[in-house]
């Protein structure tokens, strides 16, 4: 691994870097992006926001998202935030009568927010599991029907992605992300069908391992799996706001629903992630190596 794996793009950086879309393709439209000031957060605000749109986003650190929206204002993106928190039902109700109140339309709704920590299953406590559980699958759950339940009451089509992970196999060491990853793909696969007569179209956008910050919450152990991929290196955060860019936009991918779209270098068909580290149980040795 020859990058920086905790290191990822400046905002500056983001704001001119290239990328494959029209620049008005989002103009006059309103995005919500959960969780924007993140390490792949900012990356979608940047880009939503270089294609025109009118950004929305929330996060519980207030102080971050100050930063975030000077920021993007810097480089004439026109966003407002809110400090909330996507586990509370009544905070997320609160959000949508501001947008709605303000812009009397929402187009996109991107479900960022997320979190877990890296911990063997037998001691995470019950506090532990639910904040992760809550946080990525609670949450995008209430965001997405307070969405749904406005564009249905108006006639208005809209568009959901959901930031998940790569799902159907063992996620060692973080088991209750890879319960509320799940179960948020399986969640957003049945509304995508439920509400497809409503002209809502929901998709999955499932993240490898990209360049970030959040990485440094694992143990060295873990940084072999980094990489652990056809390709053989790290995902950017670049990559992901792309794949939203094309996914939310109707001009682009309206025949696209309850989709499962892998930003992840092929890891979801050959690759390992060990969050905690390999343990030795499961080496496989060559017996060659061990003459």
């Amino acid at each position: 691994m020859t990058v920086d794996p905790y290191s990822s793009w400046t905002d500056d950086e983001l704001a001119s870097l290239a990328h494959g879309f029209r620049d008005d393709l989002y103009q006059g439209q309103v995005a919500l992006v959960t969780g924007g000031a993140g390490g792949i957060g900012r990356a979608i605000c940047m880009l939503l926001g270089r294609l025109g749109a009118r950004i929305v986003t929330c996060g519980r650190d207030e102080h971050k998202l100050a930063q975030l929206r000077n920021s993007l204002e810097t480089q004439g993106i026109d966003v407002s935030t809110a400090q909330v928190n996507v586990r509370d039902p009544e905070q997320v109700a609160g959000l949508f009568e501001e947008i709605w109140g303000k812009s009397d339309r929402l187009d996109l709704v991107v479900n960022n927010a997320g979190g877990q920590f890296p911990a063997p299953a037998s001691d995470i406590s019950p506090k532990g599991w639910a904040a992760v559980v809550e946080t990525n699958l609670y949450g995008p759950w209430y965001v997405m029907q307070k969405a749904a339940q406005t564009w249905i009451e108006r006639g208005d089509a809209g568009s959901i992605v959901n930031i998940g992970t790569i799902t159907g196999r063992a996620s060692v060491g973080i088991p209750h992300t890879a319960a509320a990853r799940a179960g948020a793909e399986g969640l957003s696969a049945s509304l995508s069908v439920e509400w497809a007569p409503h002209q809502i179209r929901i998709n999955t956008v499932a993240v490898g391992v990209v360049r970030s910050p959040g990485l440094v919450n694992y143990p060295n152990e873990a940084r072999p799996s980094f990489d652990h991929n056809p390709q053989r290196r790290l995902g950017d955060v670049q990559d992901v706001a792309q794949a939203v860019a094309f996914l939310g936009s109707p001009a682009m991918a309206s025949f696209v629903t309850g989709e499962t779209f892998h930003v992840a270098g092929g890891e979801q068909v050959w690759g390992e992630y060990w969050a905690l580290g390999k343990p030795d149980y499961f080496r496989v040795v060559d017996a060659s190596e061990s003459q």
